[in-house]
């Protein structure tokens, strides 16, 4: 069937769209190595058909945006393991590609988002958990702009500008965004109340208020009991769709590269979630189909 039938964000002007969970415990799961610094980029490179098939895992389970495997790709990365320009190039647009033969396959309309992962992601040392790299607005925009680009070419519905952690960042992104005129999705790794760098929320989501590329804001990345506080931030200043892909509410060590995970699992109240205006709602990092596929359940107005 055709991917779907209509943009994105006119879908989620009448009801709550399920995203797809986290594609790195997906390929660990299938018996992907993601060990090295290039992370799910490394299985994009070795072996495509496992992406593919983590994209079929989470459609199955009735996700409705499969979110590609372009998170940690960037050329300056890439370069330091031998691939040039070009095959960076490639390699983004195939992740596009992939996304998209799990989602024509599909028994259900679905979007492809292609992600956009933060500075932080390519320097594989947790800095996407902090932010303030050192770089000005107008370097991160020089770092963005040629991967927007590639990925666009490819093709996907919507943009899916993710796991930001700081406004400097954010405004970097958003300049690339109004140059290309494509929508996208814009989303804070948050903490405690604050964008991981610190910086007040209100302050953050009002950056893209003002944007028409934007479709939607909020959170994902983040512990589950940071994604409510934060979509009430985010509804004081915009009136536009909300967002929240959280976590199992692990935190990263990048020095071991492992999750520490709670004691006791954090509750997900996405009915809640829905009600402050939550309109796509899915799981990041340690989150799998069989999650996703629960969550679609408890969700108001989706397609059954």
């Amino acid at each position: 069937m055709p991917r779907a039938s209509g943009p994105l964000a006119e879908a989620l002007a009448r009801r709550a769209v399920l995203l797809d969970g986290g594609l790195s415990n997906q390929l660990a799961a299938q018996g992907c190595d993601l060990s090295g610094d290039l992370w799910s980029g490394r299985v994009l490179v070795e072996h495509p058909d496992q992406v593919a098939a983590a994209h079929t895992a989470y459609a199955r389970a009735g996700a409705e945006v499969l979110i590609t495997a372009s998170y940690q790709v960037g050329y300056e990365a890439f370069a330091a393991h031998g691939h040039d320009r070009a095959a960076t190039t490639a390699l983004l647009r195939r992740s596009v590609h992939l996304a998209a033969r799990a989602a024509e396959a599909a028994d259900h309309e679905v979007w492809v988002a292609a992600s956009v992962g933060p500075y932080g992601a390519v320097l594989a040392d947790g800095s996407e958990y902090r932010g303030r790299y050192g770089l000005s607005v107008r370097e991160l925009a020089a770092f963005h702009r040629p991967r927007i680009d590639a990925l666009l070419a490819a093709g996907p519905d919507v943009l899916a500008v993710e796991t930001v952690p700081d406004t400097d960042e954010a405004e970097a992104l958003l300049t690339v965004l109004a140059e290309t005129g494509a929508p996208a999705w814009l989303s804070y790794t948050v903490a405690g109340g604050r964008t991981r760098a610190g910086q007040p929320l209100r302050e953050a989501f009002a950056l893209a208020a003002a944007a028409p590329e934007v479709i939607a804001v909020g959170v994902n990345c983040c512990d589950p009991a940071d994604v409510l506080p934060a979509l009430e931030a985010a509804a004081a200043v915009t009136a536009g769709p909300l967002l929240a892909y959280p976590n199992d509410g692990s935190v990263w060590n990048a020095t071991t590269r492992t999750w520490h995970a709670p004691e006791t699992p954090v509750p997900w109240p996405a009915q809640a979630w829905c009600t402050t205006g939550a309109r796509l709602i899915g799981g990041c990092c340690r989150i799998g189909p069989d999650r996703i596929s629960a969550l679609g359940a408890l969700l108001p107005d989706r397609p059954r």
